[in-house]
Formats: structure tokens, sequence, C-alpha cells
């Protein structure tokens, strides 16, 4: 919630968004946000300025993201479950967030997963060795302490800052190193 925030605080960005049923369970349970994936209505997530990204189907494999002549900067799945991270080291494309990543992957453009599983099992750490192999950028949900941060929200922004940082969009989320 808090990348897309940002993203659409940058009204030079053309903002894709989809959402799959796992993050459709994960934004009920954690975020207290029901969003209905069929009848898909911006407002529903809560977030200012969201209306401005253009909504995409889970499974709309003929979406314009799911064509490598779509030209799209670059990619974040936030957060990446393990099993999306999985099928995207394997080049499974099963749904539009997957085909997604498998285009970017092939067009060789930046693709930044961000997990959040705790602890990792060995399949887990394999499967993200891939991606990192593939060249995929590796952000887990782990905020830096260096900046001391305040309130969990502060954490929050560690995280969304570095991944902002791998998609190249300008923030100022919290320090860099060496600004203190």
């Amino acid at each position: 919630m808090r990348v897309l925030e940002e993203l659409v605080r940058d009204k030079a960005l053309e903002v894709h968004l989809s959402i799959s049923p796992a993050a459709q369970q994960i934004l009920e349970a954690e975020c207290n946000v029901r969003v209905n994936l069929r009848a898909f209505q911006t407002g529903a997530l809560g977030v200012k300025g969201a209306e401005r990204a253009v909504y995409h189907a889970y499974d709309d494999l003929m979406a314009p993201l799911a064509s490598g002549s779509f030209r799209l900067d670059a990619m974040a799945i936030v957060p990446c479950s393990m099993a999306c991270a999985a099928a995207v080291a394997h080049g499974m494309s099963r749904d539009l967030v997957e085909r997604t990543a498998d285009v970017m992957l092939k067009e060789r453009r930046p693709v930044v997963v961000v997990p959040r599983e705790a602890p990792l099992s060995a399949v887990h750490l394999e499967n993200l060795l891939a991606l990192a192999r593939l060249g995929v950028s590796v952000i887990p949900a782990s905020p830096g302490f260096y900046g001391r941060p305040k309130t969990v929200a502060a954490m929050v922004d560690f995280v969304v800052a570095r991944v902002l940082d791998h998609v190249n969009v300008e923030h100022d989320l919290g320090p860099r190193w060496g600004s203190q």
C-alpha cells in the first residue's frame, strides 16, 4: 500500500496495478481493506491518488502488461509470496503478475520482489537466489536501523525507499547513509 501511495504521488508516472487473489486476502487480513477483483474500485484501497493507477485483472493475460512490446520501465511485486517468487524464478506465467515478471525478465527490464516470509526455508532461499541470478532485485521487508526510526511507519518507509530506488523513482523517504 505504501509503495503504491508513493508511486501515484508522482503525477509524471504511469502506474499499473494488478492484485492477485492472495494479495486480496492479505489486504483484508492485514489492512482491513476489501477489494473486489472483478469490479475493482481504486477508492476501496484508501490510497490518495490511487485512481491514477491503471488496474488490470490478475487473470487478464491479454492485458498490455503481458506483452514485451508494452513499455514498462520497471516492476515491483510487493509483497511477493514465496509461491510467486518460485513461479517467477522458474518462468511460470499462470497469472498477470507472473506473466508480467516473465516479460520484464526477457526484456531485461528492472524487477523488484519484496519477500516477507520468515523464516526462509532452503527452498525459499534457492528460489530467491535464482531470481537474483536472473537480475531481479530481492529486497526483503527488513528495515535498516542506521536512520534510527522512531515509528513503524518510518521502518516501512525504509523498505519502500529501497524499492523506489531500484525502480528509479525519486523520493525523500528518510535519510541516506552518511546524511545524518
